[in-house]
């Protein structure tokens, strides 16, 4: 059995290729089988009652009364 990557042989180093991407297959495969169904696109949507606030001009403010250099 080989315990270090740097001195496997040739078939140690191709299970580990082989394991690495049947793994990746199977979380692959996973990812593009998932779907969202369309109760759970509902409970997104955010209804918001009352004021809206919108952003004003941006300002800088500084403790000293000395103008900053940019």
């Amino acid at each position: 059995m080989n315990h270090s990557l740097a001195t496997a042989d040739g078939t140690t180093h191709l299970k580990i290729v082989v394991v690495a991407l049947v793994a990746a297959i199977v979380v692959v495969a996973v990812g593009i089988t998932a779907r969202v169904t369309a109760t759970d696109t509902e409970t997104v949507r955010i209804h918001t009652q009352g004021i809206v606030v919108k952003a004003g001009t941006p300002a800088a403010y500084s403790k000293t009364d000395s103008p900053s250099i940019r």
